[in-house]
């Protein structure tokens, strides 16, 4: 790989190094974002190891310090959540940014790293729809099983309902090779049906 990409990573994963929550993978403990942005990196190789650059670090840095902007500082309802949610796209965008400047990226690539963090264009541009694809496989491996002790089996289904819509057929066909637990595919057969 390029210096240039090199650099960048690293500098991604030292802004994610200062996440205050704390994740223990495999024994070991991780910022929370920093574990999710390897996380990411991991899944992107093994769904589309061609991807372009642009969506590499896109993958990367795609929660970029996001504990800077938490979610109970808007109101928790659905108008707060869609404004949150759309304020951390131009945040992770700007901020990822910034470093892509800094290390001397080109526009052109600043620029597309910078679309794909907005989910432009999703089911419409390729790399979009893979940078999403590669977010819901995260979600569903890594993340839905604890999500799932929050919630109401309704609003499980709704989740898991909403989250293979974002998805492309080839994402849904990884998503279904997944190793779910009992408790996890029954749900998923369920919001499928």
């Amino acid at each position: 790989m390029n210096t240039k990409f090199d650099t960048a990573i690293r500098l991604f994963d030292e802004a994610n190094q200062n996440d205050p929550n704390k994740e223990t993978w495999n024994n070991k403990e991780y910022p929370k974002e920093l574990l999710y942005a390897i996380r990411m990196s991991n899944k992107l190789d093994e769904f589309e190891p061609n991807a372009s650059e642009s969506v590499k670090l896109a993958v990367r840095c795609q929660h970029i310090c996001r504990w800077e902007i938490p979610r109970d500082s808007y109101e928790m309802n659905r108008v707060g959540y869609l404004t949150w949610r759309r304020d951390l796209y131009k945040f992770h965008a700007n901020r990822a940014s910034k470093i892509l400047k800094e290390i001397g990226y080109s526009d052109d690539i600043i620029d597309n790293v910078q679309f794909l963090l907005q989910k432009k264009q999703l089911k419409k541009n390729e790399e979009t729809q893979l940078l999403e694809d590669v977010i819901c496989l995260v979600f569903l491996e890594f993340y839905f099983d604890n999500f799932s002790e929050k919630y109401s089996e309704e609003k499980l289904i709704d989740i898991l309902q909403k989250t293979w819509a974002k998805m492309s057929e080839k994402g849904h066909n990884a998503a279904l090779k997944m190793n779910f637990n009992e408790k996890t595919k029954k749900l998923i057969t369920k919001a499928l049906s």
